[in-house]
């Protein structure tokens, strides 16, 4: 692991320009930003991974990466500082036969403040088809924990490829969920008559918010498809919108899950974005971007990416109700979603985790220091 670890810097504290591209108006990081940095690295961080002992001196690597999925994103974005460099760290933690899971660290002044983990396939130099890799065996036994964990996430991503959320029913307390929400929202006239909202909830409908998209050239890879970070940053700031609005003012960002790239999204197409809250409790959210293509000439629109994001509110929050039993099934993956982001890691937890995690250069202590 200590082979692909690399770090990098973001110039928020030292580079205005930059800080005016990572800063929104209410003062925050944008999270979006950071993403699309992370998904640039995460390629980066491959590129040091894979060698070839036969490639000539100045040739470069005939290979092209694309981000398959984000397993998962943790942020403290309340705690970032606007005026502080950012740090980026990372490594290959697990590797296939053609992809890297690639583990990354975002830290000021030695503070870990998020955690992210991409799932990277390697293609061939023409995009015809998929590229070995070199295996990646530990090197300590601190890469060898490392290696344990992500072995577990990978036995779970293959869990879900076997058999999709989407094709799994409800269990047995799901359907008794759904039951208890259709007689929450019973008109009292009877099962025949219209639903109606009980006190301080609001209709799944409702929330939805859409946004359509041009990309242009400067948005793709070099699979000549639209760049995967570019895609994540607009479908979170779709999602921030929907969010915004319904909680009446900006929501935080606390965690990312399952961010597939099902297809890619051709250069020529129009992209839509569909965000959605499709589960709430007490004071964090849940909302769910569907991202399609659509081609100018044919209209015909495909489904490419889905995204789950959940944010932290300051208070209690209304309750997302569905109306139909599609939005139903939603509301379900949402809540399986938000217990994840319950059941997953604190962020304390994964520090230290990083091979070189003390690695961190002179320019961004000094600045610390200067600060305190």
């Amino acid at each position: 692991m200590k082979d692909s670890f690399t770090s990098a810097t973001l110039l928020l504290g030292s580079d205005p320009l930059v800080r005016e591209r990572f800063v929104q108006v209410t003062g925050y990081v944008r999270i979006g930003r950071i993403m699309e940095e992370l998904d640039i690295f995460a390629v980066w961080i491959c590129h040091r991974h894979v060698l070839l002992p036969n490639l000539p001196k100045g040739i470069p690597l005939p290979y092209t990466f694309v981000t398959l999925l984000v397993d998962q994103a943790k942020f403290l974005p309340d705690k970032f500082d606007t005026d502080t460099d950012v740090e980026m760290s990372g490594y290959v933690s697990y590797t296939g036969h053609s992809s890297m899971e690639v583990t990354m660290y975002v830290r000021q002044c030695g503070k870990l403040l998020s955690t992210a983990i991409f799932l990277i396939v390697a293609r061939n130099a023409v995009n015809s088809g998929p590229a070995p890799v070199n295996k990646l065996v530990p090197g300590n036994e601190k890469e060898k924990e490392i290696y344990k964990e992500a072995l577990k996430r990978h036995k779970k991503r293959q869990k879900k490829r076997d058999k999709p959320e989407s094709k799994v029913p409800p269990t047995k307390e799901e359907v008794k969920i759904l039951f208890d929400i259709f007689q929450r929202t019973r008109s009292s006239q009877g099962d025949m008559e219209e639903s109606c909202l009980p006190k301080n909830t609001r209709w799944m409908s409702d929330t939805r918010r859409d946004c359509t998209i041009h990309p242009f050239p400067e948005n793709r890879n070099n699979s000549n498809t639209i760049f995967g970070g570019f895609t994540i940053r607009r479908a979170l700031e779709t999602s921030f919108i929907a969010t915004s609005l319904y909680c009446g003012a900006p929501a935080m960002v606390s965690f990312l899950s399952d961010i597939t790239f099902e297809r890619p999204i051709p250069v020529h197409s129009f992209m839509t974005m569909s965000a959605y809250v499709v589960y709430t409790h007490e004071n964090y959210l849940q909302t769910m971007v569907m991202v399609s293509a659509i081609d100018a000439g044919s209209h015909q629109r495909i489904h490419c990416n889905a995204l789950h994001v959940t944010y932290i509110f300051d208070k209690k929050l209304d309750e997302v109700m569905p109306k139909t039993y599609h939005e139903g099934l939603w509301h379900l993956r949402g809540r399986r979603q938000f217990q994840r982001f319950i059941k997953s890691a604190k962020l304390e937890d994964y520090d230290g985790g990083s091979p070189s995690s003390k690695d961190n250069p002179d320019t961004e202590t000094s600045e610390c220091d200067e600060k305190k």
